[in-house]
C-alpha cells in the first residue's frame, strides 16, 4: 500500500460554530474520511482528547473560546499535543495566517471552502502523518523482539495513568522476567537465547492480546505487559494464558533449576489512578511482587489482589 493510499483513511474532526459550514466540510470529506464535528471550543477540546482524530479543521473565530484558544490547550495537553491543526477561516489577511501557523496550526485555508483544496489539503497533513508516526514506530520498538522498548512503555504508561485516571479506571502492569535466563545463554549460546526472546514476546502478545495491551521490554529478559482498563482478577487471566503459552512452547532449558523448560516468574500490579499515586507508584508494587515470585521457588505470579495473590503452573522435573 502507497503512502497515498493509507492517506484517504483518517479521522477529521472539524471545528466551527456555523452548522452551514461544517456541512460544507463534512460533504467535501466524507467519502473519504470519518468525520466528526464539534460547534464550540470546549466540546471540541472533549472530543479531542476522547476520540483522538488524525487531523482537525478549526475555526478561528468562534464565540466564547476562538480557534486560537483551542489551539493553545491541544498544544499543553501531552494526550493532544501533536494532532495536526489547519484553520478553516473568513480571515485572509497575512498576518491573520501568519499568526495561525505560529500559534501552530500546520496549515491555513480561507473561507469560502473550494471543496478540491480541502481535499488536498487534508491529504497532504494525513501523509505527512502515517510517515511520522512510521518513523515514531520504528524509534519505539525493541529492534530484536519487535516489542515496544522501555522508552515506549513509559510514554504509554504515563499516557494511560492520566486517561485512566481522569475515567476512574484501573491500570495493570505485569513485570515478567524469564527464569534462569543467564544459564539458558550459557547452556544454548546467545543467539539461541536471542531467538528464546522472539518466541517469549510473541507469547506475551498471544496472551495480552487487546488493541489497548502493551508488550514491552524492560530490559535484558525482562519485560513490562501494561494492561489498562483491566483489574487485578483481569490481570492474573493474562498471566494465565502467558503461563499456558509457555507450557505451550516447551522451550527446553536443560540448566535451569527450577524446570527442563523455559518458564518465567510474574508480578503483578493494580491500581486505580488517583491525586496521590504516580505511575512509579505501580511500577514499583510490580517489581516487588516480581521479586516475591522469584523468591517463592518462580515459575510463578504474586499479584496485589486478595482474591489471587498468588499461584503458578507444576513444571516438568529439572
Amino acid at each position: 500500500m502507497s503512502w497515498s493510499d493509507m492517506a484517504v483513511n483518517g479521522r477529521i474532526l472539524v471545528v466551527d460554530d456555523a452548522m452551514e459550514n461544517v456541512q460544507i466540510l463534512h460533504r467535501a470529506l466524507q467519502d473519504e474520511h470519518e468525520v466528526l464535528f464539534a460547534l464550540d471550543g470546549r466540546r471540541a477540546l472533549e472530543l479531542a482528547r476522547t476520540q483522538l482524530p488524525d487531523l482537525i479543521l478549526l475555526d478561528a473565530v468562534m464565540p466564547e473560546m476562538d480557534g486560537y484558544a483551542v489551539l493553545k490547550e491541544l498544544r499543553a495537553a501531552p494526550e493532544t499535543a501533536d494532532i495536526a491543526v489547519i484553520f478553516v477561516t473568513a480571515l485572509t489577511s497575512p498576518e491573520d495566517e501568519t499568526r495561525a501557523l505560529e500559534a501552530g496550526a500546520a496549515d491555513f485555508i480561507s473561507k469560502p471552502v473550494n471543496a478540491a483544496v480541502v481535499r488536498a489539503r487534508v491529504r497532504t497533513q494525513l501523509t505527512v502523518k502515517r510517515q511520522r508516526d512510521a518513523l515514531r514506530a520504528l524509534i519505539l520498538t525493541d529492534s530484536l523482539t519487535g516489542a515496544a522498548n522501555r522508552r515506549a512503555f513509559d510514554e504509554r504508561l504515563h499516557a494511560e495513568w492520566r486517561r485512566c485516571g481522569r475515567a476512574g479506571l484501573p491500570v495493570a502492569l505485569m513485570l515478567v522476567d524469564v527464569d534462569h535466563f543467564k544459564l539458558y545463554n550459557d547452556r544454548y549460546g546467545h543467539p539461541a537465547g536471542d531467538a528464546t526472546l522472539v518466541k517469549v514476546a510473541g507469547a506475551m502478545r498471544h496472551a495480552a492480546a487487546r488493541s489497548q495491551d502493551l508488550v514491552a521490554r524492560y530490559g535484558g529478559e525482562e519485560f513490562a505487559i501494561l494492561l489498562p482498563q483491566l483489574d487485578g482478577r483481569g490481570a492474573v487471566g493474562v498471566a494465565r494464558r502467558l503461563m499456558a503459552e509457555l507450557e505451550r512452547l516447551a522451550i527446553a532449558h536443560a540448566a535451569s533449576p527450577t524446570a527442563a523448560r523455559l518458564t518465567a516468574s510474574m508480578g503483578i500490579a493494580c491500581m486505580v489512578p488517583d491525586e496521590h499515586s504516580r505511575p512509579a507508584d505501580l511500577v514499583q508494587v510490580a517489581d516487588a511482587l516480581l521479586y516475591q515470585a522469584k523468591a517463592g521457588g518462580r515459575n510463578r505470579w504474586c499479584a496485589n489482589t486478595a482474591a489471587d495473590p498468588c499461584g503458578g503452573s507444576t513444571p516438568d522435573p529439572a
